[in-house]
């Protein structure tokens, strides 16, 4: 066993008894001019080892990469221009500044924000901004499902598939747990007519047409039998309907309340630091 493994072992055999005693001892490990990299400084997960020599392994080669970051940025600190190093100085100040405000902010939005948005909101939003919400794509209603061409019953799914009870529907759903290998029952949602048709690996030349005149639509391969049933239809560059934007419009005006408080809290801020006299412009 070399002589590094056997100094990291005892360095951690040695943390591991200061732990215990719970003493503040900090054990250096490695040093670059005048920084030490302490025992403690070394990530956990770093420390974690199946056996000591594992660890040993891993921690040496943690002090290497250290090593030659630090050695690396006392190079350039040492070599970098005035006016790069003023340059630094300045963008960590502004990074520390925006760090430091948005923190604050995130604080106070959890503290004080109303987030709360009622579904009367967020309908009332949509009807005086339906015009903006034009879909760039047809989306559909329907089922999808992909079936093995040997499957049995396929006649009796099929029937069922097509049909608009909800006694065959649910019927399917159970045929389909047996045998399908993917089964999509978006009659409740809409989806873009494309994501139906990409286990197809096949397009539509005129997915308006298509639409217009389809209501039930099955194909096959070599292994596989595909069926889509179309409850209902929206065409591109038409207005979405409501249920498809639901979240975007619940984005919009939550993104709407957070400006409107940041900009409260800055305001709010900056009047009473008038009244105060604490600020003061010449």
């Amino acid at each position: 066993m070399n002589k590094t493994v056997i100094l990291l072992i005892t360095i951690i055999l040695i943390a591991g008894c200061q732990n215990t005693l719970n003493t503040a001892k900090r054990i250096p490990v490695a040093e670059v001019g005048k920084v030490v990299l302490f025992y403690d400084e070394i990530p956990a997960l770093i420390k974690l080892g199946i056996i000591e020599s594992d660890s040993a392994a891993i921690i040496q080669s943690y002090i290497n990469k250290w090593a030659k970051r630090e050695l690396l940025l006392q190079k350039a600190e040492a070599n970098l221009s005035l006016e790069l190093r003023g340059e630094i100085a300045q963008q960590l100040i502004e990074t520390r500044a925006n760090l430091v405000i948005y923190q604050y902010q995130r604080q106070m939005m959890l503290e004080k924000m109303d987030t709360t948005l009622s579904e009367t909101e967020i309908e009332n939003y949509y009807t005086s901004h339906e015009k903006s919400f034009i879909l760039n794509s047809n989306i559909v209603k329907a089922l999808f499902i992909k079936l093995p061409v040997e499957t049995p019953y396929l006649n009796k799914i099929k029937l069922l598939a097509r049909s608009n009870d909800q006694n065959d529907l649910q019927e399917l759903e159970t045929y389909c747990y047996q045998f399908a290998e993917k089964f999509d029952d978006f009659y409740e949602e809409w989806v873009p007519l494309e994501r139906l048709f990409v286990e197809l690996q096949k397009d539509i030349e005129d997915e308006t047409n298509f639409l217009k005149r389809t209501t039930w639509f099955e194909t096959s391969d070599s292994l596989n039998v595909y069926l889509i049933s179309i409850r209902d239809y929206r065409l591109s560059s038409t207005i979405a309907p409501f249920e498809y934007v639901r979240n975007d419009i619940k984005r919009i005006i939550w993104n709407t309340k957070r400006f409107q408080f940041i900009q409260s809290l800055e305001n709010g801020i900056y009047n009473d630091a008038l009244k105060e006299n604490s600020f003061k412009i010449y």
